[in-house]
Order: C-alpha cells, then structure tokens, then sequence
C-alpha cells in the first residue's frame, strides 16, 4: 500500500482532537460540526485494484483529524453493481466486497472514534439496485403479488401496454418507466437499474428502521438520507401528470411525486429510533428541490433535525446573492427549530472552485461537454473566490459539509475520455450531458508516486497531470496553500464559535459584505479594489498572508479574499 503522508502518522495536539474517551458528550455536536463527505470508491485505495476502499479510508483517519473535521460521511459502501456509483444498493446492511468487510467498517468507526472523529453514513431509501433480492423476487412474481407491492408497478397505457404508465421522466434521461415484458412497468425516478420502493407498504418502512438500528448498533453516529423527498408519492391511478419532476413544485406538499406532506411522517418514525440510542443519533436530509419554506421542515426537531441547504452552492458570486442566501437560510432554517447546514460542493455537482473562475452564466452542461476548453477557466480566480467563500462559510452558524479535495482547492475534471466515463447520466441522455464524474476523479495524496498517492492499481477513473500541483504532499506546511488554510480556519473556528446570531454591518462599497457574530468578524470582498478594516485580524483568505496585509489599525482587503478578525 502507497505510504501514508509524513502528517498522517498521528493527529497532532494542536487540534483540540479528544480521544474517543474523552469525546464531547454533548448530543447536539452536530449542529455546528465540520463535516467531511467521503467519496469512497475515489478517496484512497488500501488493497490496490484502483478503487478506493474502507482499508484505504482507515490509513487516511489521521489526515481528517489533523484537519480538524468533526465527524466523516461516507457516501455508500455498501453491495452495488455500480450503475450509479454505488446509490444502487444490493443489500443496505452489509460492505461491498470490493471495499472491504463489516469487521473493516467496525475497524474503521474505532479508529475514527479513538481520534475523535464521528462517522456519519448513506442511506438509500428511495430506490434498490434492480439486483436487490426484493426485486429480483418482483420480477419473478405475478401482478398484484407481494413481491411486486415493495415497488412500484403499474399497468402501461395503450392498447396493448406498450406506453408507459404515465409521462413522468427520468432525472437520468429518458422515461422513468421501464416495461417488463407482462405488460406492467416499473418506477425509477434515476437509472433504470435503481427501482423506486413504495414506501405505502410497512413491509418497507420496517426494513429502514432494522436498517437504521444495524448501523446504529455498530456505532454510527448518524445518517445521511439520499432523495429524503421522494418517498412518499401519490400512486392513485390514474398517476398524475408530472413531465416536468421536481421543478415548478406546489408549496403546499400536493406534488405526485416530491415534498408530500406524507413523508414526514416517515421521518417521525426514523426519530423515535434514532432517539433510542444514547447519545441520539444525528440525520440530514438531502432534497434538491428548489429551495423554499418547506425544505426546512426535514430538520424539525420531532423529524431528522437538519436538511442540506444547498442555496449557497447554487448561489452566483456576488455580494448580494450570498447575503440573501445566508438571511433566508439562517431565518427559515431556525425558524422550525433546525440547525443550518451550509455546503459549496459535493459528489453530485461541479468543484466550486470551478464554478466561480468561469464567467457568470456559463452553462456547466455545456462546458463540461466540450472538456472545458469553449469557456476559458481562470485559475487564479477559481483559487482566490474558493477561499474567500470557505472562510464565509466557516464563519456561519451551523454545520459546514465539506467535500473530499475541495481542501486541496480541487477543480473539476473537465476532460475524461469518454470511453471512462461512468456516471448513468451520460448513456441516459444519449451523450448529450457528461455527468457527475469530474469532480469524482480520485483525489491526490503525494505528488511523484503511482495515482498521486491513491493506490497501487489503475484508479478507475484518470488523474490529469496537474494534479501533482494539488497533491496533499505539495501543500504539506506551505502557509499560502489551501491544505493549509482549511487546517487554520476550522481549528480557529472551534475556539471563536459564538452563540450570537449573525448581525450584518453595513458597509461604504456594497461589494463588501461584513457579518459579525459577537466580537468575531468576517468580510468578504466581492469588489476589485483594496478596502482598509480595522480590527483584530485572526486570518485572510489572502495568498499573502496575515504579515504582508497587516496595517497598524488592522489590514488590507484586497479584492475577492476574505477575513476573519475581532472587534
């Protein structure tokens, strides 16, 4: 196995980092915890066949607490033939043999534990893999059977059957009906491999809870909850014209398909379990509806507690588009009782370093299509604007999701072959879109080893030569990398926490935004010229560093940085 990084051997004291006996007790670490997501297939490979893996996860532990990260997500490990990157589950209670075993995976939450590092895990409750025994059962058993009733199989239209049940489409491209042969058709909101469950049957709802407590049994300390607003649907025939799917939602939870009113009562459920354990465990919901009033509902005490906010990432750059976001979000959000999450990346959208060095209205689609050489990137832009928003975010109240690389200031891998692609989306739409793959590349850990450090084997999807420059072992103590920085501001941040809410200071540019919590300080510039602050300052997003920007009443904004400082 590659050797770990020279920092990997040990988290070091200066985190803060308690070992698992001497763990915050307190209950509520979750709503305002750095949380890590592992990709796991893409983070680091112990056994080398190129693909990432619970071993390679293991060897990686004292990286993440020498970060400072609260608790880790994995992203799914579980059974899968990979038709959607492992959110096609074979069996929700046991480890895909190719990522390791579950003795590994109570290995690997021990070894977390002991560095203080909770585990958060997927769950995948709206659909199977079309290879999961419920299905493959379905499919061998006649209409109206038992079987068939897990999932959601209906008569196609036509003379003969041969239309599908309805016009409902696809998120992945194309019909999200798929026949069987007998006349009948069966519900995949994504893949065709990844058939929808019918959560009106109890026989479903009870399988969730005992996969709930499996996990739970074993020591995860929470959940994260795939599609958490599409369980419940409105399956009276005739089925309910829906070709448009989740966009130009009704906000009163009478949509066929998304956010009905019905699911929560599904999420209540998940709480009395969850709330068995001591300390209870955690949950976030993930629903990329647009956001509204009734995405904060997930996080109700009474239900999962918290639900992703995914407004900042889908916010454009700019001083007036975050400042909104991050009012709507904080009063909404707290609102209902929950606790805000905040997020600038993830597995299923482009690195938003990337997002913000293209010029504004950039179709991602389309850039990616092209590999990205029809809009130029400006790295340096990408680099600066990335750090200024990472500070912003850190400062806010809540919990803050990063993901794997983003803290090597990672971005989008715009040009794999189209012969390595994997992502469903890119057959399903009939190579009209390239898919989720890019930001999926696995990531670098040493800069002149085989895979950057990932593994021995050929990683399944292909590392581009830059990498080196991003690699982890590159950044290593360098003050001006992003490595260094994340490492920086999530230690700072633990000790600065204020129970405050925000309060915005109004400013001479509008271009600047000013928030303050207590006597902690963040600005952001989103202007093209220097700005004098006065205060304390604690830390600058800027590549120059806290000396070079320094004054003798405070420091320098320079344009598209960040700062926190005390006042």
């Amino acid at each position: 196995m590659t050797a770990l990084l020279p920092s990997a051997v040990a988290a070091p004291a200066t985190t803060g980092r308690r070992t698992v006996s001497g763990m915050d007790p307190d209950p509520g670490w979750w709503r305002d915890a750095v949380v890590y997501q592992i990709y796991p297939r893409s983070f680091a490979d112990g056994d080398g066949d190129g693909i990432g893996d619970l071993l390679g996860i293991r060897s990686r532990l004292p990286y993440l607490a020498d970060l400072g990260v609260d608790a880790v997500w994995l992203s799914p490990f579980y059974p899968s033939p990979l038709a959607d990157g492992g959110y096609d589950v074979v069996d929700h209670r046991d480890v895909d043999p190719r990522l390791g075993t579950l003795d590994e995976f109570d290995d690997l939450v021990a070894d977390a534990h002991a560095l203080g590092v909770r585990v958060i895990v997927d769950v995948v409750p709206n659909h199977t893999s079309d290879r999961h025994p419920w299905f493959l059962e379905a499919l061998a058993s006649p209409r109206g059977s038992r079987a068939r009733g897990r999932y959601v199989f209906r008569d196609g239209t036509g003379p003969d059957g041969a239309q599908p049940p309805s016009d409902w489409r696809s998120h992945f491209g194309g019909s999200a009906w798929q026949p069987v042969g007998d006349g009948q058709w069966y519900l995949h909101l994504f893949a065709r491999e990844q058939p929808d469950l019918n959560w009106d049957q109890d026989e479903v709802r009870e399988d969730f809870l005992t996969t709930l407590r499996f996990w739970a049994d074993r020591g995860v300390d929470g959940f994260r909850v795939d599609v958490a607003h599409a369980l419940a649907k409105d399956l009276r025939h005739p089925l309910r014209s829906q070709p448009h799917l989740d966009t130009r939602l009704p906000l009163d939870g009478s949509d066929p398909l998304y956010d009905r009113e019905e699911v929560h009562e599904i999420y209540r459920s998940w709480r009395q379990v969850l709330d068995e354990y001591d300390p209870p465990r955690m949950a976030v919901g993930e629903t990329w509806t647009p956001t509204n009033p009734r995405t904060y509902l997930y996080s109700r005490p009474d239900e999962l507690g918290q639900v992703f906010d995914f407004s900042l990432l889908k916010a454009q750059w700019g001083a007036a588009s975050f400042r909104d976001v991050v009012t709507r979000s904080l009063a909404e959000q707290l609102a209902v009782g929950g606790a805000p999450t905040w997020v600038l990346s993830s597995h299923d959208v482009p690195r938003h370093a990337t997002r913000y060095g293209l010029p504004p209205g950039t179709d991602l689609d389309a850039w990616l299509a092209g590999d990205g050489r029809a809009v130029p990137l400006d790295a340096e832009v990408a680099a600066r604007r990335a750090r200024a928003a990472t500070l912003l975010m850190l400062a806010l109240p809540g919990s803050a999701y990063l993901y794997q690389g983003e803290e090597l200031g990672l971005l989008e891998v715009a040009d794999l072959p189209a012969d390595r692609l994997q992502d469903p989306v890119y057959e399903r739409t009939g190579h009209a879109l390239k898919g989720r793959d890019g930001c999926r590349v696995p990531i670098p850990w040493t800069a002149h080893e085989r895979a950057f450090g990932f593994g021995d084997g050929e990683p399944w999807l292909p590392q581009p030569e830059w990498f080196a420059d991003f690699a982890a072992s590159t950044q290593e103590g360098r003050a001006d990398s992003s490595l260094e920085l994340y490492r920086r501001a999530i230690a700072q941040r633990r000790t600065l926490r204020r129970p405050d809410p925000v309060r915005w200071l109004d400013q001479v540019d509008p271009e600047v935004l000013h928030l303050a919590r207590g006597d902690w300080h963040c600005v952001v510039s989103f202007a093209d010229r220097d700005h004098e602050v006065d205060g304390e300052l604690l830390l600058t997003s800027d590549r120059a560093g806290e000396q070079d920007v320094r004054t003798a009443d405070g420091f320098v904004l320079r344009p598209e940085t960040a700062a926190w400082f005390r006042r």
